[in-house]
């Protein structure tokens, strides 16, 4: 039996005891009118889930583009900001976006938990489906570019760091991307990152676009990159930083040709043991939704009691 199938068969035994037990209770007492929606099939089948995140203009959706090896619906590129909204980039045999509103209310897709953010979160979601061998083990979740400054807070008309924090639970792994060109983190970027806690260990952060440097500028740059992030994140661990460029595109300065590919095929061999992390993660997220649920129910008893 493969990661995946050992993942499957957790995930399934998972939605059956929650299904058999744990639903007929929280629906008595209604506890997705007062705390999370109830849990659907989906939850426990979906496939293990990478979120992006970064300031615009980093590489994310370039990132995505290099590993399904094709372009995706929706996908915008450029050098100004150009990813306006969450997007979810799923494995489908059609190509076709689905809009976030009808993507929660699907019952194969994950997100039906998403509702809790109200409209004008799901105009800013999209679930683009698209034919790629990689999609048929990971799901990428792909983010807007953080800015800076209170005006762009406002203008998203949802709560941007409680969404993050959201999809971080529900992420097996959270890559952050850095421009080596751009390395300052901005008052929303570290209101994120700092909404990551609780999930720094499933954190990895990419050096993107290292190849427009020469080694000497670089080290510098790695440097600087691991005393930014330990002001914000502020833990005695050093986050995991893969160096290399990744689209299509040859390398710029052939100097660290080498450390470029190997930085490459480590994250990618990370990426890979996901399906066989996402089993732990599912037990530990059913153990935290099924403590939450005594825990409303303990509440619920002792005010009908009183």
């Amino acid at each position: 039996m493969d990661s995946q199938e050992a993942s499957d068969v957790v995930a399934k035994g998972l939605k059956d005891y929650y299904f058999k037990f744990i639903m007929p209770v929280e629906k008595n007492y209604q506890f997705d009118k007062f705390m999370t929606p109830l849990l659907t099939e989906a939850d426990f089948m979906a496939k293990p889930m990478v979120l992006l995140m970064g300031q615009y203009s980093v590489g994310k959706t370039t990132f995505i583009r290099y590993l399904l090896e094709r372009d995706f619906p929706g996908a915008r590129i450029g050098p100004e900001p150009t990813t306006d909204k969450f997007c979810a980039v799923m494995y489908g045999n059609n190509e076709r976006i689905i809009p976030g509103n009808a993507a929660a209310v699907q019952r194969d897709k994950p997100f039906k938990a998403l509702e809790s953010f109200g409209m004008e979160f799901l105009n800013r979601f999209e679930v683009s489906e698209v034919m790629a061998p990689i999609l048929e083990h990971i799901t990428f979740i792909d983010s807007p570019g953080i800015l800076s400054g209170e005006k762009q807070r406002i203008q998203r008309g949802y709560d941007f760091a409680t969404v993050v924090s959201y999809w971080a639970t529900r992420a097996d792994r959270i890559l952050l991307l850095f421009d080596a060109h751009k390395l300052d983190i901005s008052d929303e970027f570290k209101e994120s990152i700092l909404a990551l806690r609780g999930n720094f260990d499933k954190i990895r952060c990419i050096l993107n676009k290292a190849d427009a440097v020469n080694q000497q500028q670089l080290m510098r740059i790695y440097g600087a990159l691991l005393w930014s992030l330990g002001k914000v994140v502020q833990t005695p661990e050093v986050m995991r930083v893969y160096i290399s460029s990744f689209w299509e595109k040859p390398y710029q300065n052939k100097e660290c040709v080498k450390l470029f590919d190997l930085e490459k095929n480590d994250l990618l061999a990370d990426l890979k043991s996901l399906p066989r992390h996402s089993a732990v993660r599912k037990v530990n997220e059913f153990v935290k939704h099924y403590e939450a649920s005594l825990e409303f129910l303990g509440k619920k008893k002792n005010k009908l009691n009183y």
